[in-house]
């Protein structure tokens, strides 16, 4: 039977989301649906509230969620009632090409309509008419149903408002250091933009072991919070010219690694100028439809890599789990990237608060 659950949904752009109740249909085949306890308020969120990236409407949000199995639907296998699990934005069904290939962040699955099941049609109901899912996640709700392609189970004595990070922020940030560039000990690494997934790219190159590591951003309490989770070095853009900065602090012309994390033109051509010849820059933040970059030919000529990454780069099936292993450990921080925990009928505050540079990450927490 349909139940009822209390969402956050975007009716129109630029406008505050709607806290109300809405009906959740049952799972169908090979769906899951779960009871969310928390959920990071994540920028790309607000990127479609905004309107930079276009969507459906309405549609409820939220893609940075962990929580607990309530039911299944036929043909289920990976997970149970009961079962602590994590969302996965994007989907890994473990079949196509990119995924026997390696690459299931690049899943198949991905060129689906993610704003409905892959059957077309949403289990959300307001009135007797459909909302969009949002990532095939919808986290920003009581309860949604998503793909059992979507949800990747954890450990069940891991808190859930700590482990929902790792399934958005955390491993869109530490990822592209471990998987994609794969940074060795002792490499310079420069990181534009020290928000909630920023600070993870510098705590992951931290971990393993970077010589340099350079935080960049024109806030300085996000300059501060950068040195708290391992920068070397910090450079305020607002004061000074980040490319020559990030060079001088290098040496031989600029870093080994430079991560964009915020999506915009400018700080992306910043990040590439700023790595020495044969270095490496990936994209890591999310940019505005429509955004297009301006790069010398030249500059790749000289062997510079310009790549991205994408929810990590790596396995998010195992990925996730290994990072809240290693938090469980002592070995990754989690608690200190939580400055704020709200409830639902907070979000547009939560948003607020982001926009405003004041958190490093709130979190969405159900009762």
């Amino acid at each position: 039977m349909p139940m009822d659950a209390n969402a956050a949904v975007l009716y129109e752009v630029n406008k505050p989301l709607v806290i109300e109740d809405v009906e959740v249909l049952e799972p169908g085949p090979h769906e899951v649906r779960v009871r969310w306890a928390a959920n990071g308020v994540c920028h790309s969120d607000l990127h479609v509230m905004t309107g930079d990236y276009p969507h459906p409407l309405p549609v409820v949000l939220g893609h940075e969620a962990a929580g607990v199995v309530e039911k299944i639907g036929a043909g289920v296998e990976s997970v149970k009632p009961g079962d602590h699990v994590c969302s996965s934005y994007i989907p890994s069904c473990g079949k196509c090409w990119y995924c026997i290939g390696g690459q299931p962040t690049m899943c198949a699955l991905r060129d689906k309509p993610r704003w409905f099941m892959l059957d077309g049609t949403s289990r959300f109901r307001k009135n007797g008419q459909p909302l969009h899912h949002f990532l095939q996640v919808s986290g920003y709700a009581t309860h949604s149903v998503l793909l059992e392609e979507s949800v990747i189970p954890i450990r069940k004595d891991a808190p859930l408002d700590l482990a929902c990070l790792v399934s958005c922020g955390v491993l869109a940030g530490a990822g592209p250091v471990f998987n994609r560039a794969k940074v060795p000990p002792g490499a310079s690494v420069a990181v534009f933009g020290c928000g909630g997934v920023g600070l993870n790219t510098i705590q992951a190159a931290r971990m393993v072991g970077a010589g340099k590591i350079i935080a960049v951003d024109v806030n300085p309490q996000k300059l501060t919070w950068a040195e708290e989770f391992g920068a070397t070095h910090v450079v305020d853009a607002s004061k000074e010219d980040p490319v020559a900065r990030v060079q001088a602090i290098g040496g031989i012309g600029g870093v080994d690694f430079a991560f964009e994390v915020v999506g915009t033109q400018k700080t992306i051509e910043q990040a590439l100028a700023s790595t020495h010849r044969g270095g490496m820059c990936v994209i890591v933040g999310v940019s505005p439809a429509g955004t297009r970059l301006s790069v010398d030919p030249g500059m790749l000529l000289q062997q510079r890599v310009l790549t991205g990454s994408s929810f990590g780069a790596g396995h998010q099936r195992t990925d996730v789990p290994l990072l809240i292993d290693l938090f469980m450990a002592g070995k990754y921080q989690l608690k200190e990237l939580v400055s704020r925990r709200l409830p639902l009928k907070e979000l547009n505050h939560a948003f607020d608060l982001m926009k405003q540079g004041e958190v490093k990450r709130s979190v969405i927490v159900y009762e």
